[in-house]
């Protein structure tokens, strides 16, 4: 790994989202409230984008243990079992979280209504979703470049495992923070009365109701997952620099348009979509670094 790079794309890259994060924090700090009212408007469009615009970031799962399997299926025979387990788990976590997060939608538009509907109707919404992700690990697998096996075992695991240390730390947050989402405040007689800066916390108030998860955007750690895309293309056949950057602007686009996304549909505040970004491109650097540099020691 060149030591003039994070996550596949130079530094300067890096440092641009940590700016942009913190200047929206910044921002969001003092005017949280009045963006939301400017731009807070529920529409169809920005309902289906909440509920499938996920997809391109839960794709990351599928694709990082096709990873693991090319790179571990080339160490040899005594790997294929774990290589085909990290495949399907891969696989697995994707649906999982798709289905978890965004089932409801899902199961409601294959006509299922708890304790009345067929079981069926359950059963086939959730094969929807693994359907949804079974082309990615072939397509990941077809293109993988297999000659340095090393290097995919440690762009997957880093993946998995980032993935899975961010929506916890997420988690964990939601609880500490306990911040009241905008959705809620609307629905009160005097919002901007029942608002909260994101520094006033009152830990564990949150406990299971949602309505006060606003802080950091659990939504905005899985988009994230985003800026991981170019350790992808970086071990993909016929890789190149700039095919890297172009990765990462895309990346970019998609974390900008879901974090519009978020505020426009009622759902967090302008700070919690920026704390959201900047913890868990954090955590991906952080870990993706780590595996990387490990990788590069053994040479």
């Amino acid at each position: 790994m060149n030591r003039k790079t994070i996550m596949s794309v130079p530094v300067a890259c890096f440092r641009s989202v940590i700016a942009v994060c913190v200047l929206g924090i910044v921002i969001g700090s003092f005017r949280d409230y009045d963006i939301n009212v400017a731009l807070a408007n529920k529409t169809d469009l920005g309902s289906f984008f909440a509920t499938y615009g996920s997809y391109f970031s839960y794709c990351l799962y599928p694709a990082a243990g096709a990873c693991l399997y090319a790179g571990l299926k080339k160490k040899g025979d005594g790997y294929r079992l774990l290589a085909r387990t990290l495949l399907i788990l891969g696989w697995f976590m994707a649906v999982y979280y798709s289905n978890s997060y965004n089932g409801k939608v899902v199961r409601k538009a294959f006509g299922y209504t708890p304790g009345e509907s067929s079981a069926a109707l359950s059963v086939l919404s959730w094969l929807f979703w693994a359907v949804l992700y079974g082309w990615v690990p072939f397509a990941v697998i077809r293109l993988a470049d297999d000659s340095n096996p090393d290097k995919l075992i440690a762009v997957g695991a880093a993946i998995l495992i980032a993935g899975i240390a961010a929506d916890n730390v997420n988690l964990w947050l939601k609880q500490v923070a306990s911040r009241p989402r905008y959705k809620y405040l609307i629905t009160l007689e005097d919002p901007k009365s029942e608002f909260r800066n994101w520094w006033q916390m009152i830990p564990n108030l949150a406990g299971s109701n949602d309505n006060f998860k606003s802080w950091p955007s659990g939504n905005m750690t899985i988009a994230s997952m985003m800026f991981s895309l170019p350790m992808l293309t970086d071990v993909m056949k016929k890789r190149s620099s700039r095919k890297n950057l172009v990765a990462f602007v895309l990346a970019c686009v998609y974390v900008l348009l879901y974090g519009y996304n978020r505020i426009h549909m009622t759902n967090h505040f302008l700070t919690d979509v920026c704390f959201g970004t900047l913890i868990t491109y954090l955590v991906f650097s952080l870990i993706s670094t780590a595996f990387l540099r490990g990788l590069k020691a053994q040479r």
